[in-house]
């Protein structure tokens, strides 16, 4: 859940910058190797090359950076979120019972992840542009494996606590880390969709976890006297630490640095992103900026919208003993998880192109909501098998895709719509706030922090005291997901009444410098044509 707070990191202007100018030697040329008096030769024949040259070179450019880069990163994030959420599949073995596990112990296991999670957060944010992207994300993930490994080892409920501590400072790297490497190879337009497919590893990882834990408990309990949950952990953590050796050889670093290009592309690479990242800011303090968003009546409507919509996603930490209320066994239980999981997959493509097409966030976000809200009422109120089953995929397949939309943001170039696929919140936000720099990273962190506390007292909305039908959970969630889809629709009619007034101020700038008369400096303007999205 917490990755969904550092989308941000790399959609703003401070993420592409920061990983352009730490670049230290690994770096190809600098902004000042293509502004000072040693003009860069690279920049001046890319300079003088015909658009059409420049796109056709950026096309086969992207295509062989999607190739090399993003399927082993969506490896790296599938098996991330694998190793914090097998604990679920894990109990559907004899965890509880070997660890002597009661009431609402496991409910803290979940919880004391995202502690430990939030409290690495800025660590290792400041680690981040101080090592190599390919050691430092390889390294993490070596480490989780290891720590995730750790779980099979655990002798009774306080060593399981212990490692999930662990679990969390050591995973928390990850996600920022991947962001950051990306924002070093793609713009900000092209960033934005490649998160997409990034972030499609969550619902893959939530899949795959079920037809893991199915094949471990259900063939090797009791192998070489070892417990099948046990296994689990081993299995999936010594996977985790393969991949992350093999990673340590094949992830690149920076485009100047890499093999599988030429020397003409490194060069290109380096020199697309100076000239996506060469716009005006002004130079303000952080706590300038902090000041700025905190009188910014729209981010606590995003903040209350970021939390509530985290909260209203942490049953997935409780999905397979929500679906084994249905009666069935163990196994089979897993085993139902699989096309739950496979459906909210291919729904959050659909949203994807629906959303796309349509040019909206709000109301795709609002009826998604409602569907989730749907799903949680029937879980809780029914007693029927079959609704209840159909509720169980109601439930991710609307909360989960409600955060995986396109946005759009006009251009001062052209009258255009220019897509940018945000799948989670803080994407929107960070588009809400665009300047100054300071304002958006604040907005960020704020909405960050406040958020994803979520995660700490969501999981224990689910006991297994409350069971089968976990009226409290369902009931909180159903309000919960009617409150996220309500306050979309706000935002969305305050950013339209923004827009307007963007509109209004834009007419007065041009009948101001028709009239040669001076423009009032102290009324916040946007560059021409800018639009919030909703």
């Amino acid at each position: 859940m917490s990755e969904k707070t550092h989308e941000g990191l790399a959609t703003g202007d401070g993420a592409e910058k920061a990983s352009i100018s730490h670049r230290s030697d690994h770096s190809a040329p600098t902004k000042q190797d293509t502004t000072a008096g040693d003009v860069n030769p690279w920049a001046a024949k890319f300079e003088a090359q015909p658009e059409e040259w420049r796109e056709e070179t950026n096309k086969k450019l992207i295509r062989k950076m999607d190739l090399h880069l993003l399927p082993f990163l969506i490896l790296m994030y599938l098996l991330n979120f694998l190793d914090r959420a097998n604990l679920a599949q894990a109990r559907q073995g004899s965890l509880e019972k070997d660890l002597g596990m009661t009431s609402t112990d496991f409910n803290l296991a979940t919880s004391i992840f995202f502690v430990s999670y939030l409290l690495m957060q800025l660590p290792s944010n400041l680690l981040l542009t101080r090592v190599r992207p390919s050691i430092y994300l390889t390294s993490a993930m070596a480490l989780w494996g290891a720590v995730s490994a750790c779980n099979a080892a655990t002798k009774k409920f306080s060593d399981l606590i212990a490692v999930r501590f662990l679990l969390g400072l050591v995973e928390a790297p990850f996600f920022p880390g991947a962001v950051f490497l990306m924002s070093s190879w793609y713009t900000r337009a092209e960033l934005t969709r490649r998160m997409s497919y990034f972030y499609s590893g969550n619902a893959l990882a939530n899949m795959f976890g079920g037809i893991i834990g199915a094949a471990v408990l259900g063939n090797l309990d009791g192998a070489q006297g070892i417990a099948g949950w046990r296994w689990l952990f081993i299995i999936e953590g010594v996977i985790t630490i393969g991949v992350a050796i093999i990673g340590a050889f094949v992830l690149p670093d920076y485009p100047s640095t890499t093999r599988w290009l030429s020397e003409e592309e490194r060069a290109f690479a380096t020199w697309r992103l100076l000239r996506d990242i060469n716009e005006p800011d002004a130079a303000q303090s952080l706590w300038q900026g902090l000041k700025m968003a905190l009188a910014d009546y729209r981010l606590y409507l995003f903040v209350l919208l970021q939390h509530l919509s985290l909260l209203s996603q942490t049953f997935q930490y409780f999905f397979p003993s929500i679906v084994s209320t249905l009666g069935y066994g163990q196994i089979q239980t897993l085993w139902l998880t699989v096309p739950v999981w496979f459906g909210t997959f291919l729904v959050s493509i659909a949203v994807t192109w629906t959303s796309a097409k349509y040019a909206d966030r709000s109301l795709h976000i609002f009826g998604l909501m409602l569907f989730a809200a749907v799903g949680n009422a029937i879980a809780t109120g029914s007693t029927v098998l079959g609704a209840r089953f159909f509720a169980m995929f109601l439930m991710p397949m609307g909360a989960v895709p409600a955060c995986k939309n396109f946005s759009w943001t006009r251009t001062s170039e052209k009258n255009n719509w220019l897509t940018h696929v945000d799948q989670i919140l803080l994407a929107w936000i960070a588009n809400s706030f665009p300047r100054p720099t300071v304002k958006r990273s604040a907005s960020l962190a704020i909405a960050n922090m406040i958020g994803n506390t979520a995660s700490i007292y969501g999981s224990y909305m689910y006991p297994a005291s409350a069971a089968p039908q976990y009226i409290p959970g369902g009931s909180a969630n159903s309000v919960i997901c009617l409150l996220v889809g309500v306050l979309a629709l706000i935002l969305r009619y305050l950013h339209k009444w923004e827009n307007k007034k963007l509109e209004q101020a834009e007419a007065e700038d041009a009948a101001n410098g028709e009239a040669g008369t001076t423009v009032d400096a102290s009324v916040d303007r946007r560059a021409t044509g800018f639009r919030y999205i909703y």
